[in-house]
């Protein structure tokens, strides 16, 4: 079985240690051993083929897993664009956001909402029998709403082109969500609350009834499917907690009630805030009309203060934060999703190495696969990336797509390393371990 050795690398291995001078060795698309030098450099055990890659003391970590991800928002400025597109140019520009996503070291990815019904789950397929390149992904199907929530967009007088699927009423709601289960999604979406740009629904609105949200529930269950949730007002997170949603997206406006709800239920909630989508539109969106001022005035200057206070407070009670900015629009496109681990750090004043543990560590977890992804250690898959530099000095490192030296999923380069970093195995008895390295134990 093919080996790869990574030598000469400060290990970031996720667990919350601090990085420190080891080897990696990878069998096939697990991770085999880790070892931790020791002075004089020496050889990991290994057998058989061996390619070994030196990496110049660079920083070889688990790759970043992004929690809110839409492939099939396509960088336009309106969610009507992201409607109207038709099926065949969405199906390319899902193709090269999920190859975008590997590029920028992101090996796995939460779909947050998928523009069409079956698009993530097309990708996803597609992915995963290695037709295209791109992140393990959880598909999801559109956003569920109801009529006169957020991405409701188009006027009744003209036939239905949004993005996402309208339903009233329970008995509505479960055959929509049986219709998305049938085509194999991982997740199923709910608009809870409402959304400032759209107008028509408020962020801190709730839209969607309890007897909705109920009947989504008890059909994505009787599937063992998970579900997500747009969620920015106080009562769309206690609705959240009350029907067993686990990962809410925003929940800007979370009252004391909800920080107590969240804290109890620490251990199975995961929340998204997508701080970036509040940060840019609030600030960096003035060539697609909406100015600081007029973010201003529609409430998300408001909204992100609100925001940042409350996740804040979530950190302190131990809730499970994770990065995940919503981008695919204009003012936020594809390939900038990075900037997201700089919010964590300079406005919820997380540390650098806490922002790295929730994009990689917790991100494992919101994955459902905490035993396989986020960390580097024995028997976890080789998903794994080589930084040219140190990013828990510097967490904008992330954001230079050259500082990925080398992009590795499931045991196989997608970037290849540079030649200059490999060099010929040293002579070493097979499976007999250098004794100036100590091996790390999971």
């Amino acid at each position: 079985m093919q080996q790869t050795l990574f030598t000469n690398v400060s290990v970031l291995d996720c667990t919350g240690a601090a990085a420190y001078a080891g080897e990696v060795l990878i069998e096939g698309n697990r991770i085999k051993e880790v070892f931790r030098s020791e002075g004089k450099s020496g050889g990991a055990p290994r057998s058989g083929e061996v390619r070994v890659v030196d990496g110049g003391g660079a920083t070889l970590m688990p790759g970043l897993i992004e929690a809110h991800a839409h492939f099939s928002w396509n960088n336009q400025d309106s969610l009507d664009s992201i409607g109207r597109m038709p099926v065949e140019e969405h199906v390319l520009e899902c193709m090269i956001a999920a190859r975008t996503y590997l590029e920028c070291g992101y090996t796995s990815a939460v779909g947050a909402a998928a523009a069409k019904p079956r698009l993530d789950v097309v990708i996803r397929n597609a992915i995963n029998a290695g037709k295209i390149p791109g992140p393990r992904l959880l598909a999801n199907g559109p956003e569920i709403t109801t009529t006169g929530g957020l991405g409701d967009v188009n006027p009744s007088h003209l036939p239905a082109y949004s993005f996402v699927e309208i339903v009233d009423g329970a008995e509505e709601m479960r055959k929509k969500v049986r219709a998305l289960l049938k085509e194999g999604v991982d997740l199923i979406k709910l608009n809870l609350s409402g959304e400032e740009i759209t107008i028509t629904a408020r962020a801190e609105d709730t839209l969607m009834s309890d007897a909705e949200a109920g009947a989504a529930m008890e059909e994505a269950r009787r599937r063992g499917v998970r579900a997500c949730a747009h969620a920015r007002s106080a009562e769309s997170i206690k609705m959240c907690i009350r029907h067993g949603i686990d990962i809410i997206y925003h929940a800007s406006f979370a009252d004391e009630e909800a920080l107590d709800l969240l804290e109890k239920h620490k251990d199975h909630v995961f929340v998204a805030p997508a701080l970036h989508w509040l940060y840019t539109t609030s600030y960096e969106a003035s060539a697609w009309g909406l100015t600081p001022e007029i973010a201003k005035q529609m409430g998300y200057h408001h909204e992100l203060e609100t925001a940042i206070k409350g996740i804040k407070e979530m950190k302190r009670r131990g809730v499970r934060i994770l990065p995940g900015g919503d981008f695919g629009f204009a003012w936020m496109p594809h390939g900038t999703y990075a900037r997201d681990l700089e919010n964590f750090v300079k406005l919820l004043g997380f540390s650098t190495m806490d922002t790295i543990l929730s994009a990689t560590k917790l991100g494992g977890e919101i994955m459902a696969m905490p035993d396989q992804l986020g960390q580097i250690k024995p028997g976890y898959l080789a998903d794994v990336i080589l930084v040219d530099g140190d990013p828990l000095a510097d967490i904008t490192i992330f954001q230079d797509r050259s500082r990925l030296l080398a992009i590795m999923k499931d045991g196989a380069f997608f970037k290849e390393p540079s030649p200059r970093s490999e060099r010929p195995a040293p002579l070493t008895e097979p499976n007999v371990p250098s004794p100036q390295k100590t091996p790390v134990t999971a």
